[in-house]
C-alpha cells in the first residue's frame, strides 16, 4: 500500500490559487447580478429617530433599499437560535451596527446611494473601555455556550496558601484584537421560487444553512450553501453575520441575485473580534518550586445584546499539576459588538498570563523556567483525573531547548547583549485540546480509474483538499493523481465546522473508513469473482498498490479496480460511511502540546524589540502532510509574534468608533519583521483519539508564543511587561 500519509506533499489546490483559477466567493460569475452596500449606525449609543432614503432612490441604478426594520432582527442574532426572535427597535448599541441595504445595478450606484442616506439619532455617552464597564461586572453561571461552566475548582485555595512559601501576584492584560483574514467577508444570494443558494465566506456550510434556515424560516433543504476557497477565516468566518441575512433578504426582494461585500472596515465591527481582557493570576509555590496553588480570574468584555466569554483559564486548568485551583469568568458590557472565537481562543491569551507569571515564578526562585515547568508536569490530567490520550510535553522542551541552544543561557536579567542591543531568551508552553465531531463521507471509484471523494467540509487555507486526497489516496493504495476530493457544499454529506481545530480530526477518519470500506467491497467482488486472479483466495492474503488488488504471497496474481467494475457492468462503486467521536476516547484527556523559544534584541534607547530567533516543537498526534503542518506552524507562531508586539484595536472613547479600521494603521507582522524559524514535531502515536491519531494543531501555535517574547523581553532588559502589545513607550 503507497505510504502517502505524512509526505510532504503539494498542495492539489496550490497551482489554481496562484494562478488565480480558484474562484473565492466574491469571484463566482453570476448573470443579473446587482450589489447591496450595507450602511451603518454612526453613534454607537442612542435611538434612530429617522431614516430618509430620498436621495437615494433617487440615484440612477439604484434598486431598492431595506432597513432594519423590514428585516429580522440583524442586532440580536443570537448564538444559539431561539424560538422567539427578539423584537425590532429603534435602539443603537455599537458604532457601525448594520442598519440596512441598498441594492443597485454596480457596485458604485450601490455605495453612492447608501452615502445618501440620512439618518438622525438620539446619541448618548457610550461605555467602551474596561475601567467605565467594571463596574457592572458580573459573573456568568456558565461559558462558551454552556459547554464550560463560569468557575472552575480543585481543593482548597485557602489550603494552598499556608504551605506556600511564595506567592506570584500580578494582573496581566491584552487588548481587542481583530482578525484581519485577506479576504473580506462576502455573500451571494440567489433564489429559485422559495430555494435560497448562498455563495458565502463560511468556515461552516451545515451552521450557516441550518442558522439561515432558521432565521429565514425556511426548510433546511431549501437552503444550499456554497464555499470552495475561503481566503482566511480565524473564527471571523464561523459564525453566521448580519451580512449574509441581508444579502438573501435584499434578494428576495428585488428578485435578482445580490453579491455583498463587506470593506476592510466593516470587518471590524460586523465580523465579531478577540475582547480585551483583565487577567488576576495568583501563583502559590513552596521554596523548591512546586506550585500549592493557582488563583485565576479573567475579566473580558462583550455587547449589550450578547454574552461571549473570552475562555482565558482554559488552559490553567489542565496545563500544571497543583492541587489548589479556582479559575473564575467575570463579564462586563460595553457599546461594542459581540466579540467571537479568534484563534485558541481561550488559550491564546489566558496562556501569555500563566506562563509569564510562571517565569516569574521562576526568576523569584532562581530555577530555570524549563526546570520550574517539569517540576510540575502534570502526568495526569489535574482537572478530571484522567490519563492523557498521548503525552509529548517533556519531549517538546527537550528537543526544544537542544535546537535553541537554551543550556547557554546566562540567567541574570541584562547580562546578553550584542552591541547597542539586550539580548533576551524566553521561553513558554503551549496546549490546545483534541476535539472531534460526527462526519460523513461518499467515495466513489469509477471504471475509468478516478476517483470521487466528497464531504460538507471547508478548507480555510490550511490544506484540507490536499491532506483529504492523502488520507484517500492511502487506503485505497492509489497516488493523489487520481482522486478528486470535494467539499465546500451544503449538498454534499455532513461534516462539522473548520474551527476549533477539529476538521483533521473529525473528518479524516471518515474518509479514511469510506475509503477502506470501498476498497475492501472491491476485494470482495475480486475474490467471489471466477474471472478475477484473485478467485477464491483469502481477504487476509489480499494488499492493494496502485490502484490494483494483489495476492501478498504471489505478488504476480492481481487484478485492478478498473477491470473488477468493467467486468461486473459497472460504471463505478459507491460508499458512504459516517463516523463518530469514539466512546472510549472519553475515557482520556485529549490534547496538542508544544514549546516555543525565542531570542529578542531590545534597543535600549529606541525600545524597538526585534524578533531573532524561534524554535517550535509540537506534538500533535500523526502529522498528516509535514509541508502543510510547519506552513501552519509558522502562521500561528507569526500571528503570535503580532500579538505580542504589534495588535491592538482603538476605540475613541468619546465615539465609540473603531480607530484605524484597515490595515495600514492595525499593526500585524510583515516578512521583515519575522526571523527564519526552526519547526519539529515530535513523532507521536495515540491510539485513543481517533482511528488515524491525528490531534489538533491549528490553533497550538500561536499559544505561548507572546507569553515567550514577554518573558525573552524580562531577559533582556529586566522589565515586565505584563500589559499586551510590547510597544516602545512601555520599555522606554
Amino acid at each position: 500500500m503507497n505510504n502517502i500519509i505524512g509526505q510532504p506533499l503539494n498542495r492539489v489546490d496550490g497551482r489554481l490559487k496562484v494562478t488565480g483559477e480558484a474562484q473565492y466567493t466574491a469571484d463566482i460569475p453570476i448573470e443579473k447580478l446587482t450589489y447591496g452596500v450595507i450602511f451603518q449606525s454612526a453613534i454607537a449609543k442612542g435611538k434612530v429617530l429617522t431614516i430618509d432614503t430620498t436621495q437615494t432612490l433617487a440615484v440612477p441604478g439604484v434598486i431598492d433599499i431595506i432597513t432594519y426594520h423590514q428585516t429580522p432582527n440583524l442586532i440580536n442574532i443570537p448564538f444559539i437560535p431561539t424560538p422567539t426572535p427578539p423584537e425590532k427597535d429603534d435602539n443603537i448599541h455599537y458604532h457601525g451596527q448594520p442598519l440596512g441595504i441598498v441594492v443597485a445595478e454596480t457596485l458604485e450606484q450601490a455605495e453612492y446611494g447608501a452615502s445618501l442616506v440620512k439618518i438622525t439619532y438620539e446619541e448618548e455617552p457610550p461605555t467602551v473601555t474596561m475601567a467605565q464597564a467594571l463596574p457592572e461586572v458580573f459573573e456568568p453561571e456558565s461559558i462558551f455556550f454552556g459547554i464550560m461552566p463560569g468557575k472552575i475548582t480543585r481543593g482548597d485555595i485557602e489550603l494552598g496558601k499556608p504551605q506556600a512559601d511564595i506567592f506570584i501576584e500580578q494582573v496581566y492584560s491584552t487588548p481587542m484584537e481583530h482578525h484581519n483574514p485577506l479576504e473580506t467577508s462576502a455573500s451571494i444570494a440567489i433564489w429559485e421560487g422559495d430555494n435560497l443558494t448562498i455563495y458565502e465566506t463560511t468556515q461552516g456550510i451545515s451552521g450557516t444553512q441550518k442558522r439561515l434556515a432558521g432565521v429565514l424560516k425556511l426548510p433546511l433543504e431549501n437552503v444550499r450553501v456554497i464555499s470552495k476557497y475561503l481566503g482566511g477565516g480565524f473564527g471571523c468566518k464561523a459564525l453566521l453575520r448580519s451580512h449574509t441575512i441581508l444579502a438573501a433578504i435584499a434578494s428576495r426582494q428585488v428578485q435578482r441575485p445580490v453579491k455583498v461585500v463587506l470593506t476592510r472596515s466593516q470587518m471590524y465591527t460586523n465580523c465579531g473580534y478577540r475582547s480585551q481582557t483583565h487577567q488576576e493570576l495568583t501563583l502559590g509555590a513552596t521554596k523548591q518550586g512546586q506550585l500549592t496553588l493557582i488563583k485565576h480570574i479573567g475579566t473580558s468584555l462583550t455587547s449589550i445584546f450578547d454574552d461571549f466569554v473570552e475562555p482565558v483559564g482554559a488552559a490553567t486548568t489542565m496545563i500544571y499539576a497543583c492541587p489548589n485551583l479556582q479559575v473564575k469568568y467575570r463579564l462586563a458590557r460595553i457599546n461594542a459588538g459581540t466579540p467571537t472565537f479568534m484563534r485558541a481562543p481561550g488559550e491564546a491569551p489566558g496562556m501569555f498570563a500563566l506562563e509569564s507569571a510562571m517565569d516569574e515564578l521562576a526568576y523569584a526562585l532562581n530555577i530555570d523556567p524549563i526546570e520550574i515547568r517539569l517540576r510540575n508536569h502534570a502526568d495526569i490530567d489535574p482537572q478530571t483525573g484522567l490519563p492523557w490520550s498521548s503525552k509529548s510535553l517533556k519531549q517538546c522542551y527537550q528537543k526544544g531547548a537542544e535546537l535553541f541552544g537554551w543550556s547557554k543561557r546566562h540567567p541574570t536579567p541584562r547580562s546578553m547583549q550584542d552591541g547597542n542591543f539586550l539580548i533576551g531568551w524566553g521561553m513558554a508552553s503551549a496546549t490546545f485540546p483534541t476535539h472531534s465531531m460526527s462526519a460523513t463521507v461518499k467515495v466513489e471509484i469509477f471504471a475509468t480509474g478516478e476517483v470521487s471523494v466528497q464531504t460538507g467540509t471547508q478548507d480555510i487555507g490550511t490544506g484540507t483538499y490536499t491532506v483529504m486526497t492523502q488520507v484517500a489516496a492511502e487506503a485505497l493504495g492509489l497516488s493523489s493523481q487520481p482522486v478528486q476530493f470535494s467539499l465546500g457544499d451544503s449538498n454534499l454529506p455532513t461534516a462539522p465546522i473548520t474551527g476549533n481545530s477539529i476538521t483533521v480530526a473529525s473528518v479524516s477518519p471518515a474518509v479514511h473508513q469510506a475509503a477502506t470500506a470501498a476498497r475492501e467491497k472491491l476485494i470482495q467482488m475480486a475474490i467471489a469473482d471466477s474471472n478475477s486472479q484473485l478467485y477464491g483466495c483469502q481477504i487476509t492474503d489480499i494488499s492493494v498498490e496502485s490502484g490494483q488488488i494483489f495476492l501478498k504471497p504471489e505478488p504476480s496474481r492481481r487484478d485492478s479496480y478498473t477491470e473488477i467494475l468493467q467486468r461486473h457492468g459497472l460504471e463505478s462503486l459507491v460508499v458512504t460511511e459516517a463516523t463518530s467521536p469514539n466512546p472510549e476516547s472519553k475515557q482520556y484527556s485529549k490534547y496538542s502540546f508544544g514549546a516555543v523559544f525565542v531570542e529578542v534584541a531590545v534597543d535600549e534607547l529606541l525600545g524597538e524589540v526585534k524578533i531573532r530567533r524561534c524554535v517550535g516543537v509540537y506534538s500533535a498526534g500523526r502529522i498528516l502532510n509535514t509541508k502543510t503542518a510547519r506552513s501552519q506552524v509558522i502562521g500561528g507562531i507569526t500571528w503570535g509574534i503580532g500579538m505580542a508586539l504589534m495588535e491592538k484595536t482603538v476605540m475613541d472613547m468619546n465615539s465609540g468608533k473603531i480607530i484605524g479600521a484597515n490595515l495600514s494603521d492595525y499593526l500585524i507582522p510583515v516578512h521583515a519583521d519575522i526571523p527564519n524559524m526552526e519547526v519539529q514535531f515530535i513523532e507521536e502515536h495515540d491510539p485513543h483519539v481517533n482511528s488515524l491519531g491525528t490531534k489538533s494543531l491549528g490553533e497550538l501555535p500561536i499559544v505561548g508564543v507572546a507569553a515567550a517574547i514577554a518573558n525573552a523581553v524580562y531577559h533582556a532588559t529586566g522589565k515586565r511587561i505584563r500589559d499586551l502589545p510590547i510597544t516602545p513607550d512601555k520599555l522606554l
